[in-house]
């Protein structure tokens, strides 16, 4: 992973260090207010699709066919567009991805942050 791709829950408080903020959820997060989420872009289209999301619904027993299903999804627009929007902010410099839920190891913002540093690899 490029250490210019940093994942921080939006629950968790705002660094000086995280660079640009991305908030890569498709609804904004319970609770939190626009103040004191701090992003500096909200990209909802690099988010799962609403079916998929409601289809996974953070059960680890479908992660894998998540992961599948949601790395094409990044390949359609209007997915690839925000997708590559995102690349490019991560190639100025670092990234924060910001995300709602609890289990950060299987989430959209694994599969995402993986993408990114695949696409980043292969443009150099």
């Amino acid at each position: 992973m490029s250490g210019r791709i940093w994942m921080r829950r939006a629950y968790e408080p705002p660094s000086r260090v995280d660079g640009t903020r991305v908030l890569i959820d498709r609804l904004w997060p319970r609770g939190v207010s626009r103040d004191d989420l701090m992003i500096d872009a909200w990209l909802r289209d690099v988010a799962p699709s609403d079916d998929l999301r409601r289809w996974f619904g953070h059960d680890i027993d479908r992660w894998e066919e998540f992961r599948r299903r949601y790395r094409k999804e990044l390949t359609a627009v209007p997915a690839a567009e925000a997708l590559e929007e995102l690349r490019g902010m991560v190639a100025g410099g670092r990234v924060t991805l910001v995300f709602a839920a609890k289990d950060s190891e299987h989430c959209n913002v694994t599969v995402l942050a993986e993408r990114l540093s695949e696409l980043l690899e292969a443009t150099g």
